[in-house]
């Protein structure tokens, strides 16, 4: 189901391309402050377990109501509506986009979905019955979760995120990379008896999660370990081959449910097992209260909406080419990395929803990137504030710390609003290496708390935030074929690397083969 309207055919489109030169290109934030006693109070907004002051970015009331008037030209409502209402949106593989149902209480009045409802809610049921079982189980002290992108990034972040929710006894561990260190440096610590390996793969074939799958079972039975069935699960559709892999404990989820928006069914189990079905339960509260403001709330108080619309003025008029984001709380120092997929794998797209090659110009998805702070500041923060490159920059900030050591907390978010304000109001030098330009744009968000229901509601504003700014381009956010060709070519170079057989390949690729091949 292709948009109405692309954004560069909308009349708003024109405005906007005027606007930018009248005023957004040379647009100074700090004469705005000067100029609008109240811009805090406009352009900030509270959300669902989030607040967010945008008054530090480069836009005014002017340009927000042309970006308004835009996403309603380009159909955005109307996009937005038929994703909730299970149509199929995906157009390039025929799939309705429902991971907001994953999230849905039992008695929502979903219209056509109500089937799926009930089948989310008969697995959810299910799986968190499991994990309470597995969290009772003293005899599991270390949990092993397999599998790679999606079903390992989200899953890793949560857990990491809400470790002050987690039960004690229990110890979580991620592998994703093919490369054995990984799995290796894992299994050295762990004892079979007292493991618990979860295998989430949806076809259960993905080449890096069955490679390593297979690793463990084998180190599993080397070890002495004789019940596969009681140390595997599988978070998997293909249940025969998940039986015939040894495991009988199984859940699924279903083809609506794209690998970067997976945490909120089966593929949780980790969350779940660490956080407990309550905190579960939680997680998906709090993601569901973000889905209802952005399904409800009229455009101007829409915060998913003016941070997509914020993202299309940056990336197409602007030319802001990348964004970065700086948790300021260690326990979020996954969060980037969880963020940089679900937005360019969604939105790193060349072609519209049609299939038709974007115009020159007309830029989608930035590069995504960030450190926790402090750590960002000794590292990168010396190019956001002196580099050549503007690069807008967001704060995550959590009000209420889980720690009680004194001085630390106030420290911590006294150097996050000193950036913020150091970005904005720069400093002048007449002998220019202390010279900072200043002006130079950041969003702030803050928690109250950092629980299972902010978090939720975070990294649901973040999903329908890429959905808005993918809508506008025209482009189809929720398909990922960029990420195939290397896997084929992969399998073709694999049984090279011990025959040595080069035919057929680039002369690069042949002479880093000869370099890399097995050694006699």
């Amino acid at each position: 189901m292709a948009m109405t309207l692309r954004c560069d055919g909308a009349p708003a489109w024109a405005q906007l391309q005027a606007a930018f030169e009248t005023a957004g290109r040379q647009f100074d934030v700090r004469h705005a402050f000067v100029d609008d006693a109240g811009r805090f109070e406009r352009f900030s907004q509270e959300a669902p377990y989030v607040f967010a002051d945008l008054s530090k970015n480069l836009i005014d009331a002017r340009t927000q109501e042309l970006l308004l008037a835009l996403a309603r030209e380009c159909g955005l409502e109307a996009h937005r509506d038929a994703m909730f209402a299970g149509e199929h949106i995906n157009n390039t593989e025929d799939r309705a986009v429902l991971h907001t149902l994953l999230r849905a209480p039992a008695d929502a009045a979903v219209g056509k979905t109500a089937g799926e409802l009930r089948e989310v809610h008969a697995t959810l049921d299910a799986m968190l019955a499991y994990a309470e079982k597995v969290r009772a189980d003293h005899t599991i002290t270390d949990v092993v979760n397999i599998g790679i992108g999606g079903s390992d990034l989200g899953p890793q972040m949560a857990v990491l995120a809400l470790a002050e929710f987690a039960a004690p006894g229990k110890r979580f561990h991620f592998v994703s990379n093919v490369d054995g260190h990984e799995l290796a440096g894992v299994l050295r610590d762990l004892a079979p008896e007292h493991t618990l390996f979860l295998i989430a793969s949806k076809t259960f074939t993905t080449a890096e999660t069955m490679t390593n799958a297979l690793s463990a079972r084998r180190w599993y039975e080397q070890s002495g370990g004789t019940d596969i069935a009681g140390h595997f699960a599988a978070l998997t559709t293909n249940v025969e081959a998940a039986k015939q892999f040894g495991i009988d404990t199984t859940f699924g989820f279903w083809d609506w449910v794209g690998g970067r928006y997976s945490l909120w069914s089966a593929i949780g189990l980790p969350i779940a097992l660490a956080i407990g079905a309550d905190g579960f339960r939680r997680l998906l509260a709090g993601a569901h209260a973000m889905d209802e403001h952005f399904r409800t709330a009229p455009l101007e108080k829409n915060l998913p909406v003016r941070l997509g619309l914020l993202d299309v003025w940056y990336r197409n008029f602007h030319k802001f080419t990348s964004r970065g984001i700086a948790p300021y709380h260690s326990a979020l120092k996954r969060l980037p990395a969880y963020l940089q997929q679900l937005e360019m794998e969604s939105n790193g797209k060349q072609v519209d929803a049609s299939g038709a090659p974007l115009p020159t110009g007309l830029g989608t998805s930035p590069v995504l990137w960030g450190e926790p702070g402090t750590n960002g500041q000794h590292a990168y923060f010396q190019m956001l504030h002196q580099g050549t490159d503007v690069i807008p920059l967001e704060f995550v900030a959590v009000r209420d710390a889980a720690h009680d050591l004194e001085g630390h907390h106030p420290k911590l978010l006294a150097n996050a609003l000193a950036q913020a304000q150091a970005l904005m109001v720069g400093k002048l030098d007449a002998g220019g290496h202390r010279n900072f330009p200043g002006n130079r744009p950041s969003t702030f968000f803050v928690f109250e708390k950092l629980t299972p229901e902010s978090l939720g509601a975070f990294l649901a504003l973040y999903e329908h935030r890429v959905f808005t700014s993918g809508a506008l381009w025209g482009i189809n956010s929720f398909d990922q074929w960029g990420v195939e060709l290397g896997k084929v070519l992969a399998k073709d170079i694999e049984p090279r690397l011990a025959s040595g057989d080069v035919m057929g390949l680039d002369a690069s690729t042949a002479g880093l083969l000869k370099r890399l091949g097995t050694r006699a």
